[in-house]
């Protein structure tokens, strides 16, 4: 299997509000960019969607570390809020429907294709493809597009 790290952020000016989302997919010496706008959403659609939009782009089952600063995101996975909220019938804790159903759905679906290890990183600190993460996910918003 190869080896992927992905890091993604997600961003929103208002929420919501404007909003952007970027990744960075590392192999080996290779470094992609992706990044992607959407004119009226919050803050954790944006932090979903630079996830499945970071998977989506593999062909193949890999074994994947994937950093974000989103509690949101990763402790989904690590503390087990997507097993509970499955069982609850897409309840959350408060009795509330779950938001971002069909978001989570499609993480579900990567992470039971691929071996994703989620590893939770400071944000706005010294991680260099956090920040520029960050910094695209922003530059969508600026720009709109």
């Amino acid at each position: 299997m190869k080896k992927i790290k992905i890091y993604c952020d997600g961003a929103c000016s208002g929420n919501p509000g404007p909003g952007g989302w970027a990744a960075i997919l590392i192999y080996n010496e290779h470094i992609k960019e992706i990044s992607g706008f959407e004119e009226k959403t919050t803050n954790n659609r944006m932090e979903l969607l630079s996830a499945i939009n970071a998977l989506t782009i593999l062909k193949f089952p890999c074994e994947i570390e994937l950093y974000s600063d989103s509690d949101y995101l990763i402790k989904a996975f690590n503390d087990n809020w997507i097993s509970s909220w499955q069982k609850n019938n897409w309840t959350n804790s408060k009795k509330e429907p779950v938001k971002n159903k069909e978001l989570w759905e499609k993480l579900i679906t990567f992470n039971n294709i691929h071996k994703i290890v989620w590893i939770k990183v400071k944000g706005h600190s010294n991680n260099e493809y956090n920040n520029r993460c960050d910094e695209l996910a922003t530059l969508k918003i600026k720009k709109g597009a």
